[in-house]
């Protein structure tokens, strides 16, 4: 094999991975000198996972507790965390799971191996990401933003809700007093980045790494 059919060979075996917003060079942004009441921070490249399955079947209940170490949350709207993954309800038979990036992969191998019956799991980490809103006016934001009631007795820490923003789909979660998490997707994620840039705009942006 010649030098370049070489290079060629492992340049086409090069993955490329990128955030759903690398284009908008979040990271330049952040270094620059920046004054607002509203913060910005994409989490990127998380592993995703979607499971679905009978959490009255206790085998799957406590298989899944098992290897997440974590018992899937039941009530709607609920999340569980416990510094290794983050679980959010979706539906009465359905839950994300939100972990480090890479390691996504070896939770997949091991709910596989483990679970038994009728499941569903999906890695759908490539289409989704995560933003962080947080500062005292990050709430404002959010209000003219979504039609769901975001006061906190309504929305408190760690509850979760599908809604509308804007004109796209999130999973919207409070983090804190002031904190909030999206999980956008991939398609929605420059429409969003664009809104709220000009949400924000009269408290002023803060683009944090």
């Amino acid at each position: 094999m010649s030098n370049n059919t070489a290079k060629l060979a492992e340049t086409q075996t090069e993955v490329r991975v990128e955030s759903p917003l690398y284009h908008a060079n979040l990271d330049a942004l952040a270094k620059k000198q920046q004054q607002g009441e509203v913060v910005l921070r994409e989490k990127a490249l998380l592993g995703h996972l979607v499971l679905r399955g009978n959490v009255n079947n206790e085998l799957f209940a406590k298989t899944v507790e098992k290897v997440l170490d974590v018992a899937l949350p039941t009530t709607p709207c609920s999340s569980v965390e416990n510094g290794q993954v983050l679980v959010q309800w979706l539906a009465p038979d359905e839950w994300l799971i939100i972990t480090e990036g890479g390691r996504e992969g070896q939770l997949e191998a091991q709910l596989r191996e483990h679970l038994t019956g009728h499941y569903s799991l999906v890695d759908v980490s490539g289409g989704q990401t995560v933003l962080v809103l947080s500062g005292p006016k990050a709430e404002l934001v959010i209000r003219k933003s979504c039609h769901y009631d975001v006061h906190i007795s309504n929305l408190p820490t760690g509850k979760c809700v599908g809604t509308t923003f804007a004109k796209s789909a999130v999973l919207l979660r409070r983090t804190g007093a002031d904190s909030f998490e999206l999980v956008v997707r991939r398609s929605f994620s420059d429409y969003l980045w664009m809104w709220l840039q000009d949400a924000s705009r009269e408290y002023g942006l803060v683009i944090e790494k």
